[in-house]
């Protein structure tokens, strides 16, 4: 940590132009009230109503808290600066909002891999699922997944930020993405980086694995019911989930495959969109619009605020 340096970067956003840039955080804004609007209502509505009281739900309402995380660190500042016309951000700044981009990152991809394991228990050993996805379990999975995306992120930011950097620090995009920051670095200095770098990928590559061994399971599983209500039950308590995986892995992909150019053009602003905006923004509605439980437990939720305004 000794190259650790007090001075900040210039994040140049998406583009020179002024009208461009409000336009973009125009969009952004929008994006970022859905996501808002959606995972708030998810949030509120599985700690209002005792019938999503389940370990399906409650591990549901700690992604949306992840996805609320995800977009907050990154579009709300975006936004600001360009109104205010500006995109200077100290260093420990940027050290702090890569540590948490990569926080919230990491753990949704492990939430994510609980919760494939939950739906795996539930259609594939549902006489053991009060045994096995017990409270104790929940709360532990949970905790988990906090404390692997803080260890992740810990490692990741620590290498990237003990490198050299060399010439202007200009990042050319809108928040401090580790891809960006390694171009600035001097030599060789970001292979520590790439080696922390592999090894998450790694692990991402395991929850994958998982993730679709669970889902081989399920289907499998799923496919043998006897009843088109049963698989129809089970589908849409899965499906919204694995749209959700792809998403996530899909946006993921494009991040750190895409090439990174000096000057973005519209398929970068659109890939950007993609990783740090679009998962959380589209999982609620991916959740909401295939689950008649959530969606009945919702119209009860609104009715009782409305019951209670008119009161």
């Amino acid at each position: 940590m000794a190259n650790f340096t007090t001075s900040g970067f210039l994040l140049i956003g998406f583009s020179a132009k002024p009208e461009l840039e409000i336009f973009c955080a125009c969009l952004f804004l929008l994006l970022y009230l859905l996501a808002l609007t959606g995972n708030m209502l998810i949030i509120t509505t599985t700690s209002l109503d005792d019938s999503l009281q389940s370990p399906m739900y409650f591990f549901l309402k700690h992604l949306s808290f992840l996805d609320l995380c995800y977009i907050s660190v990154t579009v709300p500042r975006f936004i600001i600066n360009s109104f205010l016309h500006r995109g200077d951000i100290s260093f420990w700044e940027c050290v702090l909002q890569c540590f948490v981009f990569i926080h919230c990152a990491d753990a949704e991809m492990a939430m994510l891999t609980l919760m494939s394991y939950d739906r795996y228990v539930a259609i594939c050993l549902p006489l053991h699922y009060d045994v096995i996805i017990d409270i104790r379990t929940c709360v532990h999975g949970v905790a988990s997944v906090w404390v692997s995306g803080a260890i992740s992120a810990a490692m990741n930011t620590a290498a990237t930020f003990s490198i050299r950097f060399c010439g202007p620090r200009i990042i050319h995009q809108f928040f401090c993405d580790i891809p960006q920051i390694l171009k600035l670095s001097c030599s060789n200095d970001y292979i520590s980086e790439l080696g922390v770098s592999a090894f998450i990928a790694f692990v991402g590559f395991l929850c994958l694995i998982f993730i679709g061994f669970s889902y081989m399971r399920i289907f499998t599983s799923v496919l043998r019911m006897p009843s088109a209500e049963g698989r129809a039950k089970a589908f849409s308590t899965c499906l919204p989930h694995l749209a959700v995986v792809i998403l996530f892995l899909s946006t993921g992909f494009f991040e750190y495959f895409k090439s990174h150019s000096d000057s973005p053009t519209v398929s970068d602003i659109l890939l950007t969109i993609m990783y740090t905006v679009v998962p959380p923004t589209f999982n609620p509605m991916i959740y909401s619009l295939r689950n008649k439980a959530f969606k009945s437990a919702i119209r009860k939720v609104l009715k009782r605020n409305k019951a209670y305004l008119c009161w």
